[in-house]
């Protein structure tokens, strides 16, 4: 234990996702010591970020517009739509080159243990992007991409019985990916694999 204000930095640091008390405390000492590191750019960066970053009104990918690039990109598949639960699978599944749909961000996974029902997710703004107005195209697949663990796969049964009641055509992502990890540690051929034998839900 550090005295005030350092220990007040090194438990902010904690408080990230990944980043374990051995690590906060290597942040922060590598902040003090390191004269070159631009503390006041991180400042500036932390606070843009927080007031120009937001989530795409149509798919919940991140961006800095109304709509992110992907939504607003012409050469994309419109009939083609991959749910996935968070931004970073976006990134992960656009390194592969293998798709070239929209998507759709849920927000997180069904997790009952966690308190995380279906209403707490962005399923209902996915339905009605099923139901495409006069002169939109229909949308011919839908791909679920939800990590390969308890709770994707709870979400992704839950998201089949959905869409086969309004038989919107549905697929999962196959082979390749290890059950129990998450779709942002895959590599490009492991997930263009997946992506090559998915297999029809309904």
């Amino acid at each position: 234990m550090y005295d005030g204000i350092v220990q007040d930095l090194i438990d902010e640091f904690g408080r990230l996702p990944g980043i374990g008390p051995k690590s906060a405390q290597r942040i922060a000492f590598h902040i003090l010591q390191t004269q070159s590191f631009d503390v006041s750019h991180l400042a500036t960066l932390l606070t843009e970020v927080r007031e120009r970053v937001h989530f795409c009104d149509q798919c919940g990918n991140i961006t800095e517009q109304e709509r992110c690039s992907i939504c607003r990109d012409p050469r994309r598949d419109q009939g083609l739509i991959c749910v996935v639960e968070e931004p970073k699978d976006v990134v992960a599944i656009e390194r592969t080159r293998q798709f070239r749909g929209l998507y759709h961000v849920l927000g997180g996974a069904i997790s009952p243990i966690d308190g995380i029902g279906p209403d707490d997710l962005s399923i209902a703004q996915l339905m009605r992007r099923l139901t495409p107005a006069p002169g939109e195209e229909t949308v011919r697949e839908v791909i679920l991409a939800t990590d390969p663990n308890l709770e994707g796969e709870a979400t992704a049964a839950y998201l089949s019985r959905l869409l086969t009641a309004i038989e919107v055509p549905v697929s999962r992502l196959a082979s390749g990916l290890p059950v129990g990890g998450d779709l942002e540690f895959a590599d490009e051929v492991t997930l263009g694999r997946a992506f090559e034998g998915r297999t029809k839900m309904s």
